[in-house]
């Protein structure tokens, strides 16, 4: 299929036409310049316009976003040849229905082409479904990559089974995969839920058994709860004595705490140091002398290797041809050299031509004499103009060899087989002269940052000597200055400290309450007994928070039993019959053992729909993955050699010589991109129809592309366009440039 000429009111496109030829179209354009619209625009006259699609949050609608943006209405026209025969397809508005009327004509008679609908148009004409079309030879902005889906799968396993395109290996097993979920899926599956009955079933029975039991165990525990309670309850009268003097101890305790926090803060108070922030900024200060004597002896140790890498640039930027003359200079000569070479190459076969001219004269001059029956002196003139001929052709080899030589001579001095390598050898100098000169930079820059850390670490230390004077006169080295400040910065710390416990210990009195006679019963005795102090009461086997715990649970406990013997009696009288229960028992069992049977069946399907699917994949695989591999390789310069595709068409390479393929997250943006347009181009291949085939649309397909590797990709799309028409819309000039070139 060939498409010529497209018009659109179609978005931004007003009446615009867009005329095409065979082969490799590049057509450039700036950004909002219309590229993508005419990318949709001629998928919509192929598919039509999604009616039922809606806007979403992040996303309008096609019939929404590519409304005419004058406000009229959304109409196209296309102009192709298909088969041989040229065809007019025009779309338009029907009713409230964008791009709903269709029209398919004969271009030169204007009758309209029988079995062409608005519904199968790109069916027909493309050979594949619109899902299809789009996974490989439609390519949409930011959309190079390729998945699968349904349609697709159908289109493959058509290729390689019997033709027909009406199954779908992730349709068929969406399709069991339900049946076998509304077996068993969770709760909500047939066969989980008979087991939840039956289950139900056989516990109601054993429930009613067991009834009985659970009544006289009951009665007992009931008892037993109650005498525990009563023994809970001693234990906490004993605990509020406790309690008690444990609160008169804590109180004691601190207040003397208090006291001993308020004389070490007292002793610490008269010492005169240096502020915490001043300590621990010359200790930061120490710690960058140290650094500064670290990278002063790193950057001293790298001195040779620099200085190695200098001497090894400065040996590789000699090249015998060029000692005395700069890159710049180099380049000229060699460009001049280069010309010549080409020139001479030129002027080799023109006296040839000349030559020949001057024998097909005679050769004429000598038929026609023949033909007419001239006289002597005609045929004597011809037989001149032969010898001169001869002459001229003796004269001019004679001069060609000599240029021939000439050519030789030059290539020979630059140890080269074409002009090309002449410049390749001036600008390797050009790039070695360069990295000499970085070379010798870079050591100028490592002698500097030596000289400049010496001067800071020195200027650092009279700093740090100065301040620790102030407090610590006889050090003398790092050492003594570390040592120094920790000592300062310890006694700060004890100070803090000091003052933390101080208000630590004060707000500790504040906060326990003042025992008195009326609230403590040890106060109450001591007053009673008159004794200083008290025997501390014998300790209890619970904590009062475990006791009150111990007895909120028997309490609980004891309506639960109580709870539990009126839910046995209920239950007792609600069971029903244990005879009817095992009938139900039997039925369940029976549809349980039928749906497990079922669920084996689908389970078994599954089976084999993978390993019929397998087998498909192993026959269509190995050409796709073989034709992606060539391709990615053509588009690469040879760097990857094999691609490899999963049933999903996620892609990976491997380099050539590696061991391991790479997959495409690991890959560059520009590399993936190519790695996925050798995949589309291997499914167009393979996937369409060869017959007439469907022209390649690409929107920005080659924008992450380096100059090198857009060079292979044109080169590679100018080959493909031998056999399809293909339409590169693209913002840059880059691609027109490359291809002039």
């Amino acid at each position: 299929m060939i498409i010529k000429k497209m018009t659109a009111t179609f978005g931004k496109l007003d009446g615009a036409v867009l005329e095409l030829k065979e082969g490799l179209n590049i057509l450039q354009a700036p950004n909002e310049g219309g590229k993508s619209t005419w990318c949709a625009f001629l998928r919509a006259m192929f598919y039509g316009i999604p009616t039922r699609e809606r806007d979403t949050k992040t996303t309008l609608a096609e019939k929404n976003r590519y409304a005419p943006w004058s406000g009229a209405p959304m109409a196209g026209e296309v102009l192709l040849t298909w088969r041989g025969r040229e065809i007019l397809l025009r779309r338009f508005a029907k009713g409230a229905a964008p791009f709903g009327g269709f029209e398919a004509v004969d271009a030169a008679t204007g009758e309209t082409i029988p079995g062409l609908t608005g519904t199968n148009c790109g069916e027909v004409l493309l050979g594949v479904g619109r899902e299809v079309w789009q996974r490989s030879a439609f390519v949409g902005q930011s959309g190079i990559g390729v998945d699968a889906n349904p349609e697709l799968e159908r289109r493959i396993a058509a290729l390689v089974s019997s033709g027909e395109e009406d199954v779908s290996f992730s349709e068929t097993e969406k399709t069991l995969r339900a049946w076998l979920n509304r077996r068993k899926h969770n709760k909500t599956g047939l066969i989980p839920r008979l087991e939840e009955e039956l289950s139900a079933l056989e516990e109601a029975q054993s429930t009613a058994l067991q009834n009985q039991r659970r009544l006289r165990e009951a009665q007992v525990q009931s008892q037993a709860l109650e005498r525990r309670r009563g023994e809970l309850e001693a234990e906490q009268e004993a605990q509020r004595a406790r309690r008690d003097w444990a609160v008169l101890e804590q109180y004691t305790t601190a207040v003397k705490e208090l006291r001993q926090a308020q004389a070490e803060l007292d002793a610490l108070a008269g010492e005169n140091l240096p502020t915490r922030e001043e300590l621990r900024k010359a200790q930061g200060d120490l710690t960058y002398y140290n650094t500064l004597a670290a990278s002063g002896k790193e950057a001293r140790g790298q001195r040779e290797g620099v200085q190695a890498r200098v001497e090894e640039a400065e040996a590789a930027a000699v090249d015998p041809l060029f000692s005395e003359l700069t890159p710049d200079q180099a380049w000229r000569q060699a460009s001049d050299d280069a010309a010549k070479t080409r020139d001479l190459e030129r002027n080799v076969t023109r006296p040839f031509a000349a030559a020949g001219i001057l024998f097909l004269v005679a050769a004429v001059a000598f038929a026609v004499a023949g033909a007419m029956g001239q006289n002597v002196l005609f045929f004597a003139a011809a037989g001149l103009g032969a010898v001169a001929g001869a002459g001229f052709l003796l004269s001019a080899r004679g001069r060609a060899s000599k240029r021939r030589e000439a050519r030789t001579t030059l290539l020979e001095r630059y140890g080269a087989q074409f002009p090309d390598d002449i410049l390749a050898r001036a600008n390797a100098f050009r790039d070695r002269w360069t990295a000499a000169e970085e070379a010798r930079r870079n050591a100028q820059q490592l002698e500097q940052s030596i000289q400049d850390l010496q001067e800071q670490r020195e200027e650092l230390w009279q700093s740090l000597l100065t301040f620790v004077h102030s407090f610590a006169p006889e050090v003398t080295d790092a050492f003594g200055v570390s040592a120094a400040l920790s000592r300062a910065l310890s006694r700060e710390e004890r100070l803090s400290t000091a003052r933390v416990k101080v208000q630590g210990a004060q707000k500790l009195v504040d906060s326990l309450p003042t025992p008195t006679v009326e609230n403590n019963v040890i106060l109450r005795r001591v007053q009673s007994t008159g004794e200083t102090n008290c025997p501390v009461p014998p300790p209890v086997e619970h904590s009062p928070q475990q006791t009150a715990a111990a007895l909120s649970a028997v309490a609980g406990e004891l309506q639960r039993v109580r709870e539990a013997l009126s839910h046995a009696q209920g239950q007792r009288a609600a069971l029903g019959d244990p005879e009817e229960m095992e009938h139900r028992l039997e039925e369940l069992r029976e549809a349980l053992a039928r749906r497990q049977g079922e669920y084996s069946a689908l389970e078994t399907a599954l089976e084999a729909l993978q390993e019929a699917n397998t087998a498909l994949q192993s026959r269509f695989s190995p050409r796709l993955n073989r034709r992606a591999g060539e391709l990615f390789s053509a588009l690469t310069g040879g760097k990857y050699e094999e691609v490899t595709l999963t049933r999903e068409l996620e892609a990976s390479a491997r380099e050539a010589g590696a061991v391991l393929p790479r997959r495409a997250i690991t890959l560059s943006q520009g590399t993936v991109d190519q790695l996925y347009l050798a995949v589309r181009l291997a499914v167009c291949e393979l996937a369409l129809p060869a017959e007439d085939p469907s022209p390649l649309v690409l929107d920005d397909a080659l924008t992450d592309f380096d100059d090198g590797r857009l060079a292979l990709a044109l080169d590679c799309l100018r080959d493909l366009a031998q056999e399809r028409q293909i339409l590169l819309f693209t913002c840059h000039g880059r691609e027109k440039t490359c291809l002039e070139r």
